[in-house]
Formats: C-alpha cells, structure tokens, sequence
C-alpha cells in the first residue's frame, strides 16, 4: 500500500517502508527509492554488533573499551564505551575498534550468512559501511530486522535478544520503540532510520532513509506513527 506522507519530507528525496509482522502488510512511500541501495553508515552498528558478540569480539553488551584520548566531533565520544552505550551514543571509534578485532574474514563470513545489501566490505574493515563500498535499501533494512524480531538471523538467540535490547529508545506502558539513526557525517546529505515498534496487538518493523539526517529520518518515523496511530 502506498503511504501519502510527503509533505512529512519537507521536499527532501526519501523513502519509507512499514511493514505490520502481523498480517505482513507492507506500506511504502517513493517505491522507486525503497529498493536503491545506498550507504548504511551507523545503522550498521545492528548487524555490527550481533556479528561482535557472536565472534567474541567482546563478551558481552557491558564490556567497556577504553578511549584512546583522540578528541572526536562528538563530546560523548570521547570517553569510555561499552558495547551498549557504544550503540546509544553511535560511538564510531568503538565499532571501529570491534570491526577490527572481528576481522575481515569473519566479518565477510557473517555479511554473507545474513546477506546484508551487496555484502561488500571491500572499502576497509573500519570502514566499508561508512560512506563507502557497503550499500543496502530501506526494503532490505526491513527484511534484515524482521528476521532480527523473529530471531530468525544465523545468531546465538541470546545475541539477538541482547542487540534487541540494546536499540530500544522509547518505553511507554503500551509500545517499546527500538531504532538506529545513521548519518552520512561528511555532508549530512543521507540520514537513516530504522527500527521496529511493539505495541499491545501487534509489531511494526520500519525503515526511513532520506537526503538529510538520521535525527530528520527518526522525525519522519513518529509522525507517521502518530499518523497512522500505531502510537498515540
């Protein structure tokens, strides 16, 4: 079904698809756009993240990795990180650190066991998926996360219920919002958004990406769940 949200879009170019894992109903704005690949910058830290803690990369969500004192844009950066303020923060360094420790061979080995967008992470082990070879669409986002919902993914279950954990931003007595911003930070000119919404009936699995920031892309996200009253 087509979602009729564009002035939500403030005549930027973007795209959004809802999909209901209830009745697998799917509602798309900008067709065209949801199935072109592009640059998953920090909402990779999901997939990340699982393929860390599957390899051991770090024991567990509270392992911390010490900062190593270069002072990086952002203020909350630039200190002490585990895997989960790491996510809450999107802490660059941090993955980095992890996407290293991971390594090439088993970060290829898992990228094709989940087949994640083109799966190609030629573009440096710290940083394929960072405006560089790594792309992936907003209905593939989708299809990634709903398998990460149904703990469908190639993963330890308890990995995927800790990663889960991790992305949640919003808990009210009836929806848990869980999501990852992504921005492309060297021109602001791609942000993402995507996540999934559980309420009392039922759950939403989402994926925004646009010309602009994740902050804009999350933005989008609530009013078109205000909007079509999966929240109140």
């Amino acid at each position: 079904m087509k979602l009729e949200i564009e002035g939500l879009f403030n005549g930027k170019e973007g795209t959004m698809v809802l999909k209901n894992l209830k009745n697998d109903s799917l509602y798309v704005y900008n067709s065209e756009r949801s199935t072109k690949r592009l640059t998953p910058e920090s909402t990779f830290k999901v997939p990340n993240s699982l393929i860390g803690l599957e390899t051991s990369a770090l024991r567990d969500e509270y392992e911390v990795k010490r900062w190593d004192g270069v002072v990086r844009e952002f203020e909350s950066w630039n200190r002490d990180h585990s895997l989960a303020s790491a996510m809450r923060e999107s802490a660059i360094w941090f993955y980095q650190d992890m996407a290293r420790d991971i390594g090439e061979i088993k970060m290829l080995e898992y990228m094709n066991q989940i087949g994640y967008g083109n799966g190609d992470i030629s573009g440096g082990i710290d940083r394929f998926w960072l405006d560089s070879t790594l792309k992936i669409s907003a209905v593939e986002q989708v299809d990634f996360l709903e398998d990460l919902v149904e703990e469908d993914l190639p993963f330890k279950k308890e990995n995927q219920k800790v990663v889960k954990r991790m992305m949640i931003q919003n808990e009210q007595d009836n929806y848990t919002l869980h999501g990852k911003t992504g921005t492309r930070l060297s021109d602001m000119g791609l942000g993402w958004y995507i996540g999934f919404i559980e309420t009392d009936k039922e759950t939403w699995v989402f994926a925004v990406n646009l010309n602009g920031t994740g902050t804009q892309a999350k933005n989008i996200t609530i009013e078109v769940l205000k909007k079509m009253h999966i929240i109140n």
